[in-house]
């Protein structure tokens, strides 16, 4: 079993930042890859950036420039560091893994999501 667990929300202004850290635990044999999605009231989750294990990175349109996705693989952790948030930055933030447990099979993990609020 493996275990995601965010940190990091919370109200910021427009114009701040916010860091967000995300750790994966439990019976871990690979991490194919680590990002964040995101879902505002009424909308579908998105995915906002994404890195993959020795690989690429992604990142939406919309928050390109802005936001900077980055892992410390000997932590299993995965941060997004968020610049010039703005009001439409409004959402829940949850944490993705693709991750091997017990064979090289990756399955989807979830961490239970965090508010970040962008308001004045």
């Amino acid at each position: 079993q493996v275990q995601l667990v965010e940190s990091g929300g919370g109200l910021v202004q427009p114009g701040g930042s916010l860091r967000l850290s995300c750790v994966a635990s439990g019976s871990i044999f690979k991490i194919y890859t680590m990002g964040w999605y995101r879902q505002a009231p009424g909308k579908q989750r998105e995915l906002i950036a994404a890195s993959v294990t020795g690989g690429n990175i992604h990142y939406a349109d919309s928050v390109k420039g802005r936001f900077t996705i980055s892992r410390d693989n000997t932590k299993n952790t995965v941060y997004l560091q968020m610049n010039n948030l703005k009001p439409e930055d409004t959402a829940v933030y949850y944490c993705h893994g693709a991750i091997a447990t017990m064979t090289p099979v990756g399955y989807d993990y979830w961490g239970q999501g965090t508010q970040v609020t962008v308001s004045s």
